[in-house]
């Protein structure tokens, strides 16, 4: 679901934190609209407001945990972690975490990549938030799902800054809902 759909139609946050956004074309290869959030980063009162549509959304939900996929969603997750009293849990790419972790292997367009989590992070029953800053296919979701249901943990959503639009339909993430900011710009429908 977008957030312009869910009470914050004409909320003139979203528009300046899509317009935050640069677009790179052709990068990393030729034909692709790169959404660089970068830029939202170095805009405190975008940036901030991101953190803050999100911290509403997700303050009265019994969030014990925010798990942040590598390496964009660990530049929302550890704000809204703190801002709704939850942990933040990174979710790496291979050999990056220390010590004993479980891994999850999923497949990309383009290959095969993996995610990993410290074993003990999250307990049977919390309830988790997944962030990351951008959802195209929704491959890497689905990893950060199974992987943190594997150790008993209850998602309860999957949110992201930027979604492509055949997200608005029945979300095709495991089941679980989908909560997105804006739309890529400078991308032909």
């Amino acid at each position: 679901m977008f957030a312009s759909e869910n009470g914050l139609c004409g909320d003139p946050r979203l528009k300046a934190i899509s317009d935050a956004i640069r677009v790179i074309p052709h990068f990393p290869k030729p034909g692709i609209m790169f959404q660089d959030i970068t830029t939202l980063l170095l805009d405190h009162k975008a940036f901030k407001d991101t953190v803050d549509i999100f911290v509403d959304r997700y303050r009265d939900m019994g969030i014990s945990a925010v798990a942040g996929i590598e390496a964009r969603g660990f530049m929302f997750g550890p704000a809204i972690a703190l801002a709704i009293g939850a942990k933040f849990v990174p979710l790496r790419k291979p050999k990056k975490l220390p010590g004993a972790v479980i891994s999850e292997k999923y497949e990309l367009e383009y290959g095969k990549d993996c995610l990993e989590m410290h074993l003990g992070a999250v307990q049977p029953g919390e309830r988790v938030l997944v962030i990351d800053d951008l959802v195209a296919t929704g491959g890497t979701l689905c990893a950060a799902i199974k992987l943190l249901e594997r150790v008993g943990a209850e998602v309860v959503e999957c949110a992201c800054v930027i979604g492509l639009p055949e997200f608005k339909g029945p979300s095709r993430l495991n089941g679980k809902p989908l909560y997105v900011l804006v739309e890529p710009r400078g991308v032909i429908w």
